[in-house]
């Protein structure tokens, strides 16, 4: 498991003596060996089974150090126990072979309370935590709700349908298979300046012969990268596009995202965040909206199913495009980003990409400005789930810390549409592979194929 933190110590063999780094107890080697690794643990786990509790209700968080599975003695550890996401004292505290309990006190508001350990052991660093949740299902967002919200949106829907889609495909014969064909697709967009255009690309997995098929818009997570598309999910009978959302090509060499990611792209998620109409992500909605254009003009869509999926920013993009797009006929998303961002102002934990969250030295951050604050109430994915309509899958964990849960309940609290929640307690900013397959069946089971 992620969680795990997972990690390696080495013994090294020499003149016949086993010897070990510091706090790392001498072990022999099997022979015929001449090395071995060691995996080493921190685990770290909340008292109760489902990792949950009432305000009020003390939590206690079990702690052990195990290499190749039995226990480390007498380790010195690190820890910090409180609200997650907040700058927490750090204490200290020895390990013995049986494990330490340590004491998580409570909460007395809805939330999650987290504790995080990390342990020195053979000059590397090692780390575990665990979360524990009160009455989760009380969360209630802090982000304000604007009057003008559905009016803002119309306007900008009405001026993305006023350009062609201008859809512009490329065979990609080595993405290509016997049930499979696949393209590079061009869309005419918005752009980031009112007046001007860019254009949304992405990766179209059509199914070969006869019929019409269900589709699915699989949008992506934070980042700069290429993208292959979802050929085995086409393969099972549902058209795909997933798309990029930086206006560039998604088929060019990999050093051409590394190098913008790090530059003319980093932290492309608060450009123009103080003018709601300039802002990064109203290009990247609307573009996710341009993307369903085509798909539902596509000759081969059969005209019923609409699905678009997605974890992180897709998770957040899988809201936004079915509040915004009728035509969508349900959504799965993992761990939506952008969720209740506003938290970090209210003591809480606030969503990804945490920008309302205080500097490392405790000053306010830099843009927690009325403006920008007044313009995430337009984009934050919370304000986007009040306005679901369609059934949705919805699926994360408790050890998250890109995407808190705190902000993702936040989210899921105010959706009034058909609704399910898959959890895997344990798990931080990623999925398991029986996650990934309960959001499979559900994608195909609503795109109608069995």
């Amino acid at each position: 498991m992620k969680s795990l933190h997972l990690a390696f110590v080495a013994l090294a063999w020499s003149g016949g003596v086993a010897f070990s780094a510091p706090s790392v107890p001498a072990i022999s080697i099997p022979a015929p060996a001449q090395e071995r690794l060691a995996t080493t643990q921190v685990r770290v786990v909340p008292d109760r089974p489902n990792w949950t509790y009432q305000p009020g209700e003390k939590v206690s968080f079990r702690v052990s150090l195990v290499w190749d599975q039995h226990p480390l003695e007498q380790v010195a550890i690190s820890y910090r126990v409180g609200p997650e996401m907040m700058d927490l004292p750090e204490k200290k505290a020895v390990v013995p072979a049986e494990g330490l309990v340590i004491d998580g006190g409570t909460m007395t508001n809805p939330g999650f309370l987290r504790c995080v350990v990390t342990a020195d052991i053979g000059g590397k660093t090692y780390r575990g935590l665990a979360t524990a949740g009160f009455a989760p299902e009380k969360i209630v967002p802090t982000q304000v709700d604007p009057a003008d919200f559905d009016a803002f949106w119309s306007e900008q829907k009405a001026q993305l349908a006023k350009l062609p889609v201008d859809a512009r495909l490329t065979l990609q014969p080595d993405l290509c298979t016997a049930k499979v064909e696949v393209f590079h697709v061009s869309l005419q967009n918005v752009g980031i300046l009112p007046g001007s255009t860019s254009r949304m690309y992405g990766i179209l997995c059509v199914p070969r012969g006869e019929g019409r098929f269900p589709a699915v818009l699989n949008v992506p997570g934070a980042g700069v990268r290429p993208y292959r598309g979802q050929v085995e999910l086409a393969e099972k009978g549902v058209i795909t596009l997933q798309v990029g959302i930086h206006g560039i090509p998604v088929n060019l060499p990999q050093e051409l995202y590394d190098q913008l990611g790090a530059a003319a792209l980093n932290g492309y998620n608060v450009f123009n965040l103080d003018h709601r109409e300039r802002y990064y992500y109203r290009r990247v909605y609307l573009g996710c909206v341009r993307a369903n254009d085509f798909l539902t003009s596509f000759p081969k869509w059969n005209k019923q199913s609409l699905v678009v999926m997605g974890g992180s920013q897709g998770g957040q993009l899988s809201i936004t495009t079915a509040a915004l797009d009728p035509r969508v006929t349900a959504l799965a998303c993992n761990y939506p980003a952008y969720s209740d961002v506003t938290g970090y102002l209210h003591g809480r934990a606030g969503g990804w990409p945490h920008m309302m969250r205080n500097e490392r030295n405790g000053a306010p951050s830099h843009h927690a400005t009325d403006a920008k604050r007044i313009t995430t109430q337009y984009y934050d994915a919370v304000n986007f789930a009040r306005r679901l309509k369609v059934p949705g899958f919805y699926s994360w964990g408790y050890n998250d810390e890109t995407c808190p849960p705190t902000s993702l309940y936040a989210a899921y609290h105010v959706i009034t549409a058909p609704k399910r929640l898959l959890l895997a307690l344990e798990m931080g900013h990623a999925t398991t592979p029986e996650q990934n397959e309960r959001i499979q069946s559900w994608v195909l089971e609503q795109s109608g194929v069995k």
